[in-house]
C-alpha cells in the first residue's frame, strides 16, 4: 500500500501496489504507452532469460498495470567486463525505474527491497547496482538503503532497439555494492 496524502494535505489516497515476477503478457505494458518502446527487444529478451532462470523482471503492478520495475542478474559471471569482484556470490539490480506520476512514493524503495529478498532466497550474498553520475536522486536513494560506491564504470553498453538498430549509450556511471544481511 502507497498512501499520497502528504502530497495533498487532507486527501487520503491508498495504492494497492502488487510486487510480482513479470508475466509474457507485461512486455508491451513495459513500454509504458510508447516511452520505452525502444526497449522492446531489450523486454522480450529479458523475460526469455527470466524462463531459462538467469534473470528475474520485477514489476510493481497497480491494477493489473506495472507502474515500476527493476531486473536482477542472477549470475554475475555471465556479466562482460571485470568490475564484478567475487561474482559468484554476486546479484547485479538494474533497469529500476518507477512511473513519473507515482516517484516519490516508496515504489522505488520497495522494488529494491524486494529484489534483494529475492536474491537471499537464493544465497547470493551482496547486491550491486549501477547509477549514472548524473542521476543524484537514485544515488541518495541506493545509499539510504544501504548502498555504498566501490568503483566508477564508463557506462558503456548497447542495445538493439525495436527497429533492429544497434544503440550505442555512454553513461559514466558509479557502482555500488550492498552486504545481504542474513545470506
Amino acid at each position: 500500500m502507497v498512501e499520497v496524502s502528504e502530497y495533498f494535505p487532507g486527501l487520503k489516497l491508498t495504492l494497492d501496489v502488487r510486487f510480482r515476477l513479470a508475466t509474457k503478457e507485461d512486455l508491451p505494458l513495459l513500454e509504458w504507452y510508447g516511452q520505452y518502446t525502444h526497449f522492446r527487444r531489450v523486454f522480450a529478451k529479458t523475460f526469455r532469460e527470466q524462463q531459462l532462470g538467469s534473470r528475474v523482471m520485477l514489476v510493481a503492478d497497480l491494477n493489473g498495470f506495472p507502474v515500476g520495475q527493476i531486473f536482477i542478474l542472477l549470475h554475475m559471471n555471465q556479466a562482460r567486463g571485470n568490475m564484478y569482484p567475487r561474482a559468484a556470490r554476486r546479484g547485479y539490480l538494474y533497469s529500476l525505474r518507477v512511473m513519473d506520476h507515482l516517484q516519490g512514493m516508496g515504489i522505488g524503495t520497495r522494488l529494491i527491497q524486494e529484489a534483494e529478498k529475492i536474491l537471499k532466497h537464493r544465497g547470493l550474498q551482496w547486491a550491486i547496482i549501477s547509477v549514472a553520475k548524473n542521476n543524484s536522486r537514485a544515488r541518495q536513494l541506493y545509499e539510504r538503503l544501504g548502498y555504498r560506491v566501490y568503483t566508477e564504470s564508463p557506462g558503456v553498453w548497447q542495445y538493439i532497439n525495436h527497429l533492429g538498430k544497434i544503440i550505442k549509450m555512454h553513461e559514466p556511471s558509479w557502482m555500488l555494492e550492498k552486504r545481504l544481511k542474513n545470506a
